[in-house]
C-alpha cells in the first residue's frame, strides 16, 4: 500500500460522489476507509486516512494523481474566478476538498451518453450493469470490480441488449457512438489536437451527443477547465441565484452559457462543479 500527500484540502468521497463519475464502491481496507473501482483497465482502491493523504492500492502514485486532479494548482485556478461572487464563495466554503477527476475519454463520453436526463443513483446503475455484463473483470483488495466496456464491447452487444441494462432511447446514442469508434470512423485520440470549439464541434458529430455532454467530456475526460456543462441543477442555481425575477425568466439557455463562461473565466468548469455540488446537495 502506497500514500501520497494531497497537497491541499482534499475530500475523496465527495470528489467520488459529485456527479463526475459513477461506478466506485465503498469499501475499507485496514481500518481505512475507501473505495475500489478501475483506472481504465487496472483494478485499484483508494482510502483516505487523514484530510490531506491518500491510500491506495493497484496503480502508480502518478495515476492516482491525475486521476484525482491533486496534483493541480487548485489555489491558482482559485485565483481566476470572479473575487466577488459571493454564491460561488458559497459553494467552495460547501465542499473546499473537492477536486476534478481526469477520466478515460471514451469511459466519460460513453457514461455521460447514458446519464441524459437521469438522476445520479440511476447512471450510477446503469454504469456499474453495464461494467457487470460487458466489461471484464478483475480484482482488488478481496472485491470484485469490473473495467467500462470498450466500444467493441458495447458495439458487439448491440441496441437491445443495452436497452435491457436500463438504458431505454439512450441504448441508440451509446449504441452508434461505439461502432462509430471501433470501426475506425472517428478517433477519440484526434480531441487532444483540437482547440476547444473543435473538440466541441467533434464531440456533437456522435449520436446522443448535445452542448452539456460534450462539455462534460472536455471538463471530466479531456481536462479543459473552461468548458461549462449545465444541466438542471447549474440552471436552477445560476437562474435564482445570479439573477432577479424577470431576467431569469427571459434568460435563453443559449444567453445563460454565453454568461456562465464569461463571468466565471478561464477555468469557468471547475467553479461549475462546486455549484453543481453545492445545488444538488442542498436545493
Amino acid at each position: 500500500m502506497t500514500e501520497i500527500a494531497t497537497g491541499g484540502p482534499f475530500d475523496l468521497a465527495q470528489t467520488l460522489d459529485s456527479g463526475q463519475v459513477f461506478h466506485w464502491q465503498s469499501h475499507e481496507v485496514e481500518g481505512v476507509a475507501g473505495f475500489v473501482g478501475c483506472l481504465g483497465d487496472r483494478p485499484v482502491w483508494i482510502g483516505q486516512p487523514a484530510p490531506r493523504a491518500i491510500r491506495f492500492l493497484g496503480v502508480g502514485a502518478d495515476a492516482v494523481a491525475a486521476y484525482l486532479g491533486i496534483a493541480e494548482p487548485v489555489a491558482s485556478l482559485h485565483a481566476t474566478f470572479p473575487a466577488d461572487d459571493a454564491v460561488l464563495a458559497e459553494a467552495i466554503a460547501y465542499c473546499p476538498g473537492l477536486r476534478l477527476v481526469r477520466q478515460p475519454v471514451w469511459e466519460c463520453l460513453a457514461t455521460f451518453i447514458t446519464s441524459s436526463l437521469k438522476q445520479v443513483a440511476h447512471i450510477r446503475q446503469i454504469s456499474l450493469t453495464l461494467r457487470r455484463r460487458f466489461g471484464e473483470r478483475r480484482e482488488i483488495a478481496g472485491c470484485e470490480v469490473w473495467t467500462y466496456p470498450s466500444p467493441a464491447a458495447i458495439a458487439a452487444a448491440g441496441e437491445e441488449a443495452l436497452r435491457e441494462c436500463g438504458l431505454g432511447y439512450r441504448a441508440v446514442g451509446l449504441h452508434r457512438t461505439a461502432e462509430a469508434i471501433a470501426s475506425g470512423e472517428a478517433d477519440l485520440g484526434e480531441l487532444e489536437a483540437l482547440d476547444d470549439a473543435e473538440a466541441r464541434a467533434f464531440l456533437l458529430r456522435f449520436h446522443g451527443v448535445g452542448e452539456k455532454i460534450a462539455n462534460c467530456v472536455l471538463l471530466f475526460g479531456c481536462g479543459r477547465y473552461g468548458a461549462f456543462p449545465i444541466d438542471v441543477w447549474m440552471d436552477r442555481i445560476l437562474r435564482e441565484r445570479y439573477f432577479g425575477p424577470r431576467k431569469r425568466r427571459r434568460l435563453k439557455p443559449v444567453e445563460l452559457q454565453a454568461w456562465a463562461e464569461r463571468h466565471f473565466g478561464p477555468n469557468a468548469g471547475y467553479a461549475q462543479q462546486y455549484l453543481f455540488h453545492f445545488a444538488r446537495k442542498t436545493f
